[in-house]
């Protein structure tokens, strides 16, 4: 754990708390952290210490989702970052511990992934939750593709995932993207009323039903995250990509391309 820079881990009695900690950045995932999140459930479902996880952002922010500032030239994903998305959706699937995700502020693209990914969530009144992928050209491939439909359905997971609409806590609440929604300042003590309750339970009963219910999201995860990843990949490529980063350098909003003949 002390290998950790960008990932606080704390403990309180059985329930171990994943932070992340980059909050000038609103918790963005630049290289490190997504390196390091990749491996964090891994050792978290190792830890002898601890029975329940809980995963929230230092500051005003649950995560920005990828640092745009850590954007330069556009191009595909390394391997190795590839492999890392795969890992960071795996290891929580497969990570037998419950995992309550403290949506403490917004959850945005990749960090909205990994909040949805959780497997109760609670969400600050004043919290926010969007997948703007598209909104810089990009494929939604990082996951969102897989858990957005399983939590409000298709219909809806296209919708929000096609025009990276931001989703208010009581929307997300009322469309079943979340468990719980409560006011800022009763959200520390809802999550650790729930985590200890979870603590005081069957230990192995609770564990052995989370995994029986992710087999079918890892079955999904299998058969999806490389298509997903793939598709990411190409897209940072696109026109379109390359005029969301240059748009962002300037300040302005991207102009994108029409697609001609089923191309882009």
């Amino acid at each position: 754990m002390d290998d950790y820079k960008y990932i606080l881990w704390e403990r309180r009695d059985r329930v171990l708390t994943l932070k992340l900690n980059r909050p000038e950045s609103l918790n963005a995932f630049n290289p490190g952290l997504h390196y390091e999140f990749s491996r964090a459930f891994i050792d978290a479902a190792a830890d002898k210490e601890s029975d329940i996880i809980v995963l929230t952002g230092a500051g005003r922010a649950f995560s920005a989702g990828g640092d745009a500032k850590d954007t330069t030239d556009p191009g595909p994903f390394e391997i190795v970052t590839a492999r890392e998305a795969k890992l960071i959706c795996n290891s929580m699937l497969d990570c037998d511990k419950p995992v309550i995700t403290k949506i403490n502020g917004p959850a945005i693209g990749l960090g909205a992934t990994v909040a949805l990914f959780g497997d109760i969530t609670f969400m600050a009144r004043s919290a926010i939750i969007a997948d703007p992928h598209v909104r810089v050209g990009l494929v939604a491939g990082d996951g969102a593709a897989v858990i957005w439909p399983q939590l409000i359905g298709y219909a809806r997971a296209k919708e929000y995932l096609f025009t990276g609409d931001k989703i208010t806590a009581d929307e997300a609440y009322r469309l079943g993207l979340v468990n719980h929604v409560v006011d800022d300042a009763e959200l520390d003590a809802a999550v650790d009323a729930f985590a200890d309750r979870l603590a005081a339970g069957a230990q192995r009963a609770i564990r052995w039903t989370k995994l029986t219910i992710n087999v079918g999201l890892k079955q999904l995860a299998a058969s999806m995250l490389d298509t997903g990843i793939a598709y990411e990949s190409v897209s940072t490529y696109s026109d379109d990509h390359k005029a969301a980063i240059a748009a962002f350098r300037e300040g302005g909003r991207p102009q994108f391309g029409r697609s001609e003949s089923g191309r882009s």
